[in-house]
């Protein structure tokens, strides 16, 4: 019985593999990958190593080469979860689905792996490898900094991903599931903008705190003493304990936010 459904259920990931990742999506995208960390990663923060510990210039290198993967990474999403699975459920193939025997959440499991931990899988796996060649004895000496660097940056990614799953599922319509996906990062992006502004303003610890919640990232950033933030380690300046705490709860977050997408899949979406 077991394999039956397996069969089916791998099915159907196959064909969500071919429809995502029709050539050359992903080899176009992890070239972007690659490009973007030998581009962006601060040569400085490796070679000028003089006063700075093994751990700063980890999180220098992997820090500096995230920002245009990060956004990169968001088109993929856009693409993958929000047009091509609006448009799956548009033109009824997800109603085809439904007939397979196979749970629900089988069915957008299967769906998930593709569009969002393959992609995810890519970025990790091109990005960590190109990191290794350029700093080999930093990023294998302090891999545990590298992933917490990666966790708290990828955390409001996967968040807004999980709120475009659930407005996909709620519009059926593959075009506004992009408009709005689109209109969703930006909205974030001038919102933290915004905090962070007002937090310098005012220097108000409660706002940078309240940031992070979403942005663990700007805690991160604060520990390892970066100067994005001109100004804001002279009213906060956060523990190692409070950034792990930050970055866990922002993923509490983005959980609750994909279980909330699944049961409505699995209970109360119908076609």
């Amino acid at each position: 019985m077991k394999r039956d459904r397996g069969k089916p259920f791998l099915e159907i990931l196959s064909l969500a593999l071919n429809e995502d990742y029709r050539f050359p999506i992903l080899e176009v995208f992890a070239f972007l990958y690659a490009l973007a960390t030998f581009t962006f990663a601060s040569p400085g923060a490796y070679f000028s190593t003089e006063g700075i510990s093994g751990e700063n210039i980890a999180y220098n290198l992997t820090f500096s080469a995230l920002g245009p993967s990060l956004f990169a990474f968001m088109i993929l999403i856009f693409k993958n979860l929000a047009y091509e699975f609006g448009s799956d459920i548009e033109k009824g193939v997800i109603q085809t689905y439904l007939s397979y025997p196979l749970k629900r959440h089988s069915i957008l499991s299967a769906k998930l792996l593709s569009s969002i931990i393959l992609s995810l899988l890519i970025l990790l796996g091109v990005q960590i490898s190109a990191l290794y060649l350029l700093a080999p004895e930093a990023i294998s000496q302090h891999f545990d900094t590298v992933l917490l660097t990666y966790a708290a940056n990828l955390s409001p990614m996967l968040f807004i991903s999980g709120i475009i799953l659930l407005a996909t599922l709620l519009l059926r319509r593959g075009g506004l599931a992009l408009v709005f996906g689109i209109a969703l990062y930006f909205m974030f992006s001038i919102a933290s903008s915004m905090l962070m502004f007002m937090a310098l303003a005012t220097k108000s610890p409660t706002t940078l705190k309240l940031l992070s919640i979403f942005y663990p990232s700007t805690a991160l950033n604060l520990y390892y003493g970066m100067q994005a933030y001109p100004g804001a380690s002279e009213f906060w300046a956060p523990i190692f304990l409070e950034v792990a705490g930050y970055t866990i709860v922002s993923y509490l977050i983005t959980i609750f936010t994909f279980a909330v997408a699944y049961i409505y899949f699995c209970r109360r979406f119908s076609l």
